[in-house]
């Protein structure tokens, strides 16, 4: 460590001891009021804050907040949530998903102003004499600043809002295509058991078969059949004797 690193480090805890319980507790509020989808919030810090600073800004705040030091109930919670803002950060995939969010944020700012300013020919006349350096300055101003914030947190949520809808609805597909799966298993399944009981029976069907291809049509062997009926009334059921004669 440098002579300088130190000295800022020693300068760091002198802070940290003469900040009070109070603070400390403001600070585990603010973080934890801060928008959830914007790192460089929690951090504290401009949309063209560098790695370096990242993580010297996340080492100050996060020993003024950290459970060991702060008694607030939430602390920990305030802890984490810094540890991910800067993990956010340092990665580069996810910092440069944030960063093209801003850019699309400042290219809205700057197509609403351009509309406004043809509304306004003063604004407009100095815009063309600067050479843009109005409008330069007008980017670094805290109002511009303030509006760039907001609308990168219009921008977040409306992506993260898109996001959850695809992963729902992938969820929900997944659990269709996986109730169909098992809708298809319990149907072989069924058809498999039928199958088996076929086969277990099929002796005893052919015995059957052969049964009543041999009896079904001629009655058992050994069995007295009754006469046959012959009336001369088609509507009596008795059998016509004959007649005596004398």
């Amino acid at each position: 460590m440098g002579s300088s690193e130190a000295d800022e480090d020693q300068l760091l805890k002198s802070f940290l001891a003469e900040v009070s319980e109070a603070e400390r507790d403001n600070e585990v509020l603010r973080i934890l009021g801060c928008f959830k989808l914007n790192p460089f919030e929690h951090l504290k810090l401009s949309f063209d804050s560098s790695p370096n600073e990242v993580k010297k800004q996340y080492r100050k705040l996060s020993l003024l907040v950290h459970p060991d030091k702060c008694k607030h109930p939430q602390a920990q919670e305030a802890f984490a949530a810094l540890a991910k803002a800067q993990q956010l950060l340092l990665d580069p995939q996810e910092r440069g998903y944030i960063l093209d969010q801003v850019t699309a944020a400042k290219e809205e700012l700057r197509a609403k102003r351009k509309k406004e300013l043809k509304k306004d020919s003063a604004s407009k006349i100095k815009s063309l004499v600067d050479e843009g350096k109005y409008e330069e300055q007008f980017e670094r101003s805290d109002e511009f600043q303030k509006q760039l914030i907001i609308k990168v947190r219009e921008i977040l949520t409306e992506k993260e809002w898109r996001r959850r809808k695809m992963q729902m609805r992938i969820s929900e597909e997944e659990g269709r295509l996986k109730k169909d799966e098992e809708e298809t298993k319990e149907m072989w399944k069924r058809k498999r058991e039928h199958e088996e009981k076929w086969e277990e029976t099929r002796d005893q069907r052919v015995s059957s078969w052969r049964d009543f291809m041999k009896t079904g049509k001629k009655g058992r062997k050994g069995e007295i059949k009754p006469p046959k009926l012959k009336t001369e009334d088609p509507n009596k059921s008795y059998v016509q004797r004959p007649v005596k004669r004398n």
